[in-house]
């Protein structure tokens, strides 16, 4: 039992497919107005929170998972190009939905 609270493999790997899934919508240097990469951002954060409330329902997170699968997020944004502070925008906001 104590041990699947340290299981956090899925989690991480959610994490990963949801930045690949933002990545593949929001290309790291978009060259869309603001007021139109705005809003396709917003389509993308609203897909992504059906996502993650649909893996919420499925697999019990911990405080230990929930910070497994943001890192995993926040390493595959880092590793596709994006600048820092949209990173940790982007991450929060992933965090608060958790």
């Amino acid at each position: 039992m104590m041990l699947s609270w340290f299981d956090a493999g899925a989690a991480s790997a959610f994490g990963t497919s949801l930045a690949a899934f933002f990545v593949e919508r929001v290309p790291p240097g978009s060259n869309l107005s603001d007021k139109k990469f705005a809003a396709k951002v917003q389509d993308v954060l609203n897909k992504m929170a059906l996502q993650v409330d649909r893996f919420k329902a499925d697999n019990p997170l911990n405080t230990y998972k929930k910070a497994k699968l943001g890192n995993a997020f926040k390493w595959a944004l880092r590793d596709a190009g994006y600048e820092a502070a949209y990173i940790e925008k982007i991450s929060e906001w992933l965090v608060l939905r958790l």
